[in-house]
């Protein structure tokens, strides 16, 4: 990868390295974040929807019926 000139897969390179353990127990560890991930997703989802449309209690109760 550093042998290319292209400036954005130098820095790419340059995190990986710098956060190695990181992105080697990431591909080799069993556990992942997904389920989390996804509901973060949802919630941030279901508040881009109503901004500005509804108050915080319609925004809870669309959070807590999952709909």
């Amino acid at each position: 990868m550093e042998a290319d000139d292209i400036a954005e897969l130098h820095t790419f390179a340059r995190g990986i390295r710098q956060d190695y353990a990181a992105v080697r127990n990431g591909l080799s560890l069993p556990h992942s974040s997904g389920a989390c991930e996804g509901n973060v997703n949802r919630l941030k989802s279901l508040k881009r929807q109503m901004f500005g449309r509804a108050n915080f209690d319609l925004l809870r109760k669309r959070v807590l019926t999952r709909q």
